[in-house]
């Protein structure tokens, strides 16, 4: 008799022993963000939805996969921008995550075109605040809709651009598996299909099974 899919407490699909989840920045913008976005099926229930101002980083909840524990990943609203002002802070738990750089283009493999925007925060806790280990790197689309303002005129299509797809790990201790000899590469699309056609190529590179 074929075992039913096996699902966590938060309700996202729990990965059979053996199959790892370490997508690609590509992998994350492509097929499971834009997806996100735009109401397409996704590869799999795996990534949680979270408000990620309720959570320090270490409590935040895993996804099914497994070495979830050490890194995690989930989809979440960007807080909406105020214009006047350069940087803000994204309050979390009981600190802040603090950007650092600019934000860096992600391309997609096949035709270099940029597909979304990574931007690398660290967490700050205390007071005074103490910069921690922990590191979060939140991608978003890239595109007409991207920049989101606390404006009145911030409609629904705004709104979906307002999800973003993160992954959160402590620096000395969690090893992501996301080097070049690991990046299989997704199709340069502009529309999306529910995965079954050749709208987008679904990759393998997002889960592998270990001997």
């Amino acid at each position: 008799m074929e075992e039913k899919p096996r699902f966590t407490g938060n309700g996202v699909l729990r990965l059979p022993p053996g199959f790892r989840f370490h997508p690609t920045d590509e992998e994350l913008v492509l097929q499971y963000l834009k997806r996100k976005v735009y109401s397409s099926p996704l590869p799999s229930s795996i990534i949680p939805d979270v408000d990620l101002s309720k959570y320090n980083p270490w409590d935040l909840p895993a996804c099914g996969g497994s070495g979830c524990e050490e890194v995690k990943y989930f989809f979440g609203l960007r807080e909406a921008r105020n214009p006047n002002r350069s940087r803000r802070n994204q309050t979390a738990g009981s600190g802040f995550w603090k950007a650092t750089g600019k934000e860096k283009p992600v391309t997609a493999s096949r035709c270099h075109q940029v597909v979304g925007m990574k931007k690398v925060s660290v967490f700050h806790r205390g007071k005074p605040p103490t910069k921690t280990e922990w590191i979060m790197h939140e991608y978003r689309l890239a595109g007409p809709h991207a920049t989101t303002t606390s404006d009145a005129t911030h409609g629904t299509m705004a709104a979906r651009w307002d999800w973003v797809v993160c992954r959160v790990f402590k620096k000395k201790r969690a090893k992501i598996e996301i080097g070049e000899d690991h990046r299989q590469e997704s199709s340069c699309v502009t529309e999306l299909s529910d995965g079954s056609g050749d709208g987008e190529e679904a990759s393998s590179g997002s889960m592998s099974l270990t001997p």
